[in-house]
């Protein structure tokens, strides 16, 4: 029995992974190599038929692209922006450890309620941004609409989103950084901006490095705002592959199609971070003790 105690204790966690986590892959998997409408009384197999018609499909090209456009056009502003209002708020004071939780509020706020706030914000006729265009003599633009502007309307709200989540995890990178490092980058003569250049951005750079992953991954991953705001329109112009996937694998009953779909995105986002943790991980920061 003594033996056996530790496999016991750590059985109940791989049974939910087990039946939660890897059951699930292992059945997506059978799924996508066959053809199931839901009203079939059983699968057919097909092969490597539905990656076929996946990687051919023009709508799902479409899809493709539209994630990775958003993820690009996302992601740089969402860790810039973080990193410099982090450098500013980093201090431990009182009114920097307001503003901290007032920035990562909208992390935790629902993303269905941040879409539909947005989405009456975005109204061409009403919205408040447009409202503030023409107060300063500007023409209105169509947000949500316009396919030409409908993404990267979509991306302004993931922004906005995310953007207090790495502001908080920065400042805890920057209140880690040596103080010693500062004072001996200012007894050589380094300003301000030699002593972020050569100090803080080298060595926030694990902090960076983590989460850019996690935000290529969130990125990969929208579909909220998508589903709330435009419904993959104007002209499938925000639909992206998790809009795509639902619409063809349930919408459609596709069954095995959306499978294969999901599989792509899994193993395209675990691609990702292989490659980053590869060509990247051991090259980002100075050592320091």
């Amino acid at each position: 029995m003594t033996r056996l105690s530790p496999y016991l204790f750590v059985l109940p966690a791989c049974l939910i992974l087990g039946l939660f986590v890897y059951w699930p892959i292992v059945y997506s998997v059978w799924l996508s190599v066959h053809r199931w409408d839901f009203l079939m009384p059983q699968p057919e197999f097909i092969g490597a038929r539905n990656y076929v018609v996946m990687l051919t499909s023009g709508q799902f090209q479409n899809a493709l692209w539209n994630t990775v456009l958003f993820t690009l056009i996302s992601v740089p502003p969402t860790l810039g922006l973080a990193l410099a209002v982090a450098v500013l708020v980093a201090p431990p004071t009182r009114p920097n450890r307001l503003l901290r939780s007032v920035y990562f509020m909208p992390t935790v706020m629902s993303a269905v309620a941040i879409g539909v706030i947005f989405d009456w914000m975005m109204n061409t006729e009403i919205g408040t941004f447009n409202r503030v265009l023409n107060a300063l003599g500007l023409p209105a633009v169509r947000w949500l609409s316009d396919p030409d502007v409908a993404l990267f309307s979509l991306a302004i709200v993931e922004v906005w989103k995310q953007f207090g989540y790495s502001v908080v995890i920065y400042a805890a990178a920057l209140q880690a950084i040596p103080t010693a490092l500062y004072e001996a980058a200012r007894m050589d003569g380094a300003r301000s901006w030699h002593q972020f250049r050569d100090v803080t951005f080298p060595l926030v750079m694990p902090t960076t490095f983590f989460l850019l992953i996690l935000s290529v991954i969130n990125g990969f991953q929208v579909y909220t705002f998508v589903e709330v705001m435009t419904q993959g329109g104007p002209a499938r112009a925000t639909e992206v592959i998790l809009y795509y996937l639902i619409r063809v694998g349930f919408d459609g009953a596709n069954v095995g199609l959306g499978s294969a779909v999901a599989l792509f995105l899994f193993a395209l986002l675990i691609g990702i971070t292989v490659l980053k943790i590869v060509t990247i991980g051991r090259k980002v920061h100075y050592g320091y003790d």
